[in-house]
């Protein structure tokens, strides 16, 4: 009875045998191909965050101009005014009530 011999076994052997070079050349190949796959990813990821910040950014920018056009209008003189004397029931004194103070 002949045996047959284990392909798989023969191939190993000599591998670590006789193909050393090839097998490092191997693992190289897959290290390089490893690492351009995470750096795609890394890319990737950092594309997406920046792009989430931009999105972000152009938010706060809107808020931040509705802001200013609140504060504007909040602080405009005649609205002052106007809260002045109907919530506060302030009015302007007379000119024989004013007093001037003049400093040196």
């Amino acid at each position: 009875m002949s045996r047959q011999p284990n392909l798989a076994k023969i191939i190993i052997v000599d591998l670590f045998s006789v193909g050393k070079v090839p097998l490092m050349l191997l693992i190289c190949i897959f290290a390089s191909a490893m690492g351009v796959v995470l750096t795609t990813h890394m890319s990737r990821q950092a594309i997406t965050q920046k792009d989430s910040a931009f999105v972000e950014r152009e938010q706060l920018d809107n808020e931040w101009r509705n802001l200013m056009l609140e504060e504007t209008a909040l602080s405009e003189h005649s609205r002052v005014q106007f809260m002045a004397k109907k919530e506060l029931e302030m009015k302007r004194p007379d000119s024989d009530k004013e007093v001037v103070i003049s400093l040196k």
